[in-house]
């Protein structure tokens, strides 16, 4: 991280104790305070461009995982104004985890979709990737290949996944259900449980590093993580695995390819809420959408902004267009059948 860098993540994410607590004082000035799922490095972009165009400033505070819990253990007095997260799955428990309340917007009705966000306006979905399959590209001739084809025995041990309970294979297993079935979804489960070449573990990153080292010919993973390894500018060896993977985009040819989102919770008790509309709103425009993309390398949500440079290098996206509600409702229903298979306990076990 350059030094300039480091100097904005320490002043975008401080801690609650100097950038939050003081919701009194803060609610004196034009700011918005936010806790934050996503790296400094993907967040600080999104929130310099907010600042410069409206003024207003922005208290962030880093939590890896547990936004939402973090927030309902402050309760009334939590001085959070907007969540950020990674997943349609923690999105969308804000509102069971008491947390959240409805956005009305016709700003962000207008840029986003309507599948991207949820009914009742509890989750607005801001950026999405794609969960698609690494392929060695010296090992792996074909150009194309569904998610069903992972469970075919031709690939037995060619397969690396990270664990089958991450939230991102999680919601993959879910749009299966969707798709096709809590029966096939099962059988497709074990499948490819049974082509693994080792044990789940690590992350998408891992399974790069895997393919680069010949341990496996595929690997379930997410677009953006090919994006940060190809412009690893500190890491020569990230780059490597990089080069020697091509993207297949699973079931182009049919229902396209499973996304996942990043998004916005409007906090319940947020008290710069105007300020919290108005940070949603600036995410969902044209503007904010295209630091998503030129920035972060993700897939921007709003009709007519363009796909970056490395994103477009890597062919075109037809993504699934099921509505991320369902996706949400089956999780549960996805993580017993990733238990019940015992995924991640390797192939063999």
């Amino acid at each position: 991280m350059s030094c300039r860098l480091s100097r904005l993540a320490a002043s975008l994410f401080a801690s609650s104790a100097l950038g939050l607590s003081l919701a009194g004082a803060a609610a004196a000035e034009s700011v918005v305070n936010i806790y934050s799922a996503r790296e400094p490095v993907l967040v600080a972009p999104l929130l310099e461009a907010f600042t410069k165009a409206t003024g207003i400033k922005t208290n962030v505070v880093f939590v890896k995982d547990g936004v939402n819990e973090r927030a309902a253990a402050e309760g009334a007095n939590s001085p959070v104004d907007v969540l950020l997260d990674v997943d349609i799955a923690r999105l969308a428990a804000a509102e069971g985890k008491g947390v959240s309340q409805p956005l009305v917007s016709d700003v962000v009705a207008a840029n986003v979709p309507a599948q991207y966000r949820d009914p009742k306006g509890h989750w607005i979905g801001l950026s999405q990737r794609a969960r698609v399959v690494y392929a060695a590209k010296d090992r792996v001739k074909q150009d194309s290949i569904t998610y069903e084809e992972l469970a075919d025995p031709k690939w037995k041990g060619k397969i690396c996944s990270r664990s089958g309970q991450h939230a991102y294979n999680v919601g993959l297993l879910a749009s299966i259900i969707a798709h096709s079935g809590e029966e096939k979804a099962e059988a497709w489960a074990r499948g490819v449980k049974a082509n693994l070449a080792k044990k789940p573990a690590g992350g998408d990153r891992d399974q790069a590093k895997a393919i680069f080292a010949g341990e496996c010919d595929l690997a379930i993973a997410n677009t953006y993580y090919m994006a940060a390894m190809q412009t690893n500018e500190k890491s020569p060896e990230q780059k490597q695995w990089a080069a020697a993977i091509k993207i297949l985009f699973p079931n182009a040819a049919d229902r396209g390819t499973h996304v996942n989102i990043s998004g916005a919770v409007l906090a319940k008790h947020a008290p710069n809420k105007a300020n919290g509309v108005k940070l949603i709103e600036f995410l969902s425009s044209g503007e904010g959408q295209r630091v998503y993309a030129e920035r972060v390398n993700e897939y921007p949500l709003k009709d007519g902004v363009a796909v970056s440079q490395i994103v477009s290098s890597w062919g075109s996206l037809k993504a699934d267009r099921i509505a991320f509600d369902r996706i949400a409702a089956l999780r549960k229903k996805a993580s017993e059948i990733m238990d019940k298979v015992g995924f991640d306990a390797g192939p063999g076990a």
